[in-house]
């Protein structure tokens, strides 16, 4: 029989350490070894019990999750998922703890949002979370330090000024390791760009939070994307949770378009929803970037996009915290090129200047 998936449940909540423990319980292939209301007791459980992944909530009494999550990763990196709300005191705790190096974030049950969807999605990312457990951490540590001593001399000053609101697109795709990648991309883009449509997986709430972390470091304006916008250049729309983003031609003009329909590829937003939109709606006048991530989202749009004559690029190996999407377009031939995360701020922006 195989090994079982040794989970830590951290959380102040006694109902929520109760529910959790329960559900995780019926679960063939995990074990909860454990549970803490606190990160003191937690570290205690942790040493005793080496479990393969961590929920964390991140407001604790004695010491917060952002605090205990930073001296985790530094004294013993583990696969990390955060339970949260998004109405904690710092607004951008959930993306914060994602910058320091957890592995995914899940919405906590309230509102339109159910225990079951909770549990649906926690049970996902705690399998993706031990499958890629031996090499998640490293690779994230060893990513975090090359962006940090490498600063690449990107010609922001060189964009051009005449770019047109609606003839060209960029559409990224990004999952696992996303939030630090694109993070990594907006902060050395210029703010006269042409427009960008982004799907990041990521549960609804989250994803205002993430567009905002983002408008805070970049010098373009970022925004979680509405139903039914003018898509403007200069301008970057999030996907946002819980639901498919897409795109709409009226004319000469493109719009945003939602799209609920079912998960792709387990995701929503989904990767593939947003490039095949694309593909059929700006065809040769787009440029598609798929980055890190876990499985197969945006490979098949990312090729459809190609087909149609756009220009796209794949992340390589070396600088994805996960290489599974980007490897899955570049086996279907769906790259014009493989990049590393350095050096594709400054790929668009070469692709922007020859448009």
């Amino acid at each position: 029989m195989a090994d079982k998936i040794k989970v830590l449940i951290v959380d102040d909540s006694a109902i929520v350490r109760s529910v959790l423990s329960e559900k995780l319980a019926l679960e063939k292939d995990m074990e909860v070894i454990g549970t803490a209301p606190d990160p003191f007791i937690a570290r205690n459980k942790i040493l005793r019990c080496t479990p393969d992944v961590i929920t964390l909530d991140i407001e604790m009494p004695k010491m917060d999750g952002l605090t205990f999550l930073e001296k985790l990763m530094l004294y013993y990196p583990i696969p990390v998922i955060i339970v949260s709300s998004v109405t904690t005191k710092d607004k951008y705790a959930a993306i914060k703890a994602l910058e320091l190096g957890a592995f995914d974030v899940v919405n906590k049950p309230g509102g339109s949002i159910s225990v079951q969807e909770v549990i649906e999605d926690i049970l996902l990312k705690i399998r993706m979370a031990y499958t890629l457990k031996d090499s998640y951490v490293q690779r994230r540590l060893s990513l975090d330090k090359t962006l940090t001593q490498k600063v690449p001399q990107v010609k922001k000053e060189s964009i051009l000024t005449h770019i047109s609101t609606t003839e060209k697109l960029l559409a990224i795709g990004a999952s696992t390791g996303g939030t630090t990648a694109l993070e990594y991309v907006f902060k050395h883009l210029p703010a006269r760009m042409p427009p960008i449509m982004v799907v990041q997986h990521m549960p609804p709430n989250f994803t205002k939070q993430f567009a905002d972390r983002l408008n805070d470091l970049s010098e373009l304006h970022i925004k979680e994307a509405e139903d039914g916008e003018m898509i403007a250049a200069g301008n970057v729309y999030i996907a946002k949770g819980g639901i498919h983003l897409a795109v709409e031609r009226e004319g000469a003009y493109l719009y945003t378009k939602f799209v609920d329909s079912e998960r792709v590829h387990f995701q929503k937003p989904a990767v593939d929803v947003l490039f095949h939109s694309v593909a059929e709606k700006v065809g040769k006048n787009a440029t598609g970037v798929l980055l890190t991530g876990m499985g197969k989202d945006g490979a098949d749009g990312l090729k459809h996009m190609r087909d149609q004559g756009a220009y796209t690029i794949a992340q390589d190996e070396k600088s994805s915290i996960v290489w599974g999407m980007p490897k899955a377009a570049i086996d279907q031939g769906g790259a014009s090129e493989v990049s590393s995360l350095e050096m594709i701020p400054q790929r668009i922006i070469d692709l922007v200047e020859k448009s």
